[in-house]
């Protein structure tokens, strides 16, 4: 019963991280410094972070091989520097709710990337679930309400969140061999390691040039919490949580973030929610609800110790 509380904990916790960033993050960018530079300073923080820890951890633990060198690599591209110079920029241009409900369908695009990559069956319930999932991204992208005088690019920032959700997708179909054959933390160092490469091009410059001697206490508060919670907790509690938690729980926090990160937007007066938005979140909801719902198999192939599982 203790362990379940904490599995529960871990998964909470982490929503609400993940949840406040999408409002904090309002307060940096970009008055006090741009995505780019918050991308930097979250990657090579983490990058240190893991570095050094996968030492202490797994001191003999090394990525081996062309084909796991090259995986590794991918990981790093598509789901460290790709995927979060795609959100920051993104979370710049469009509404809190906007990018929180669109990240919601990372896992459509896992189910999509894993029939691609995997030869995964897709089934026709996972069709309907794509479909619905689609056009709640759609809505979400093309509603004149998710522009406005605020957020007059909100467009362009809603098709980078999808394609950072699409990049995050991809990743976890990719790290998954990666992190089953080696330690977690062997993976996070060279990955992070990689998304330096990329994102540090594109926003050294950014990091550099900010005034942060202006900083109030507050930014530097929520900068430290992107570089600390977002990136190296969320993580951690995450990773532990996994091992415990089933796939319907996993699911139930699925649908919890976007909903907390609407109660911190509104609360902190960073967005506000209408009825449109909440139709196109119980499309995207659907749509995600159907496409985690693993086919049944045949019951004459199931032998009977599979059954009991």
């Amino acid at each position: 019963m203790k362990n379940t509380l904490r599995v529960h904990a871990a998964l909470f916790v982490v929503a609400v991280i993940y949840a406040a960033n999408y409002s904090l993050s309002k307060d940096v960018m970009p008055h006090y410094m741009g995505p780019f530079g918050i991308v930097t300073l979250r990657i090579l923080g983490a990058a240190l972070f893991f570095a050094v820890v996968s030492r202490l951890v797994a001191p003999h633990d090394r990525i081996v091989g062309r084909a796991d060198n090259i995986r590794a690599i991918l990981c790093g591209l598509i789901g460290i520097g790709g995927n979060q110079l795609l959100f920051f920029s993104g979370l710049n241009l469009t509404s809190p709710i906007n990018a929180s409900l669109l990240q919601t369908i990372a896992p459509i695009v896992v189910v999509i990337a894993s029939a691609v990559l995997l030869g995964e069956k897709i089934t026709l319930l996972r069709v309907l679930g794509i479909g619905l999932g689609g056009i709640g991204a759609a809505t979400v992208i093309l509603s004149r309400a998710a522009g406005g005088i605020v957020y007059p690019n909100a467009m362009l920032g809603n098709l980078f969140i999808l394609l950072n959700a699409t990049a995050f997708g991809v990743y976890l179909v990719i790290v998954t061999p990666l992190m089953r054959k080696y330690h977690p933390f062997t993976v996070l160092a060279r990955i992070f390691l990689v998304g330096a490469f990329l994102a540090v091009p594109f926003g050294w410059r950014g990091a550099l040039s900010a005034d942060y001697s202006s900083f109030p206490l507050y930014i530097w508060a929520e900068i430290v919490y992107m570089i600390v919670c977002l990136t190296i907790l969320a993580y951690l509690l995450n990773n532990w949580a996994l091992k415990y938690a089933s796939p319907a729980l996993l699911g139930v926090y699925i649908y919890l973030q976007p909903i907390l990160a609407v109660l911190i937007a509104v609360g902190l007066g960073k967005d506000h929610f209408t009825w449109a938005r909440a139709g196109q979140a119980a499309l995207i909801f659907a749509g995600v609800f159907l496409v985690s719902r693993k086919p049944k198999p045949a019951p004459a192939a199931v032998p009977l110790e599979a059954m009991q599982d």
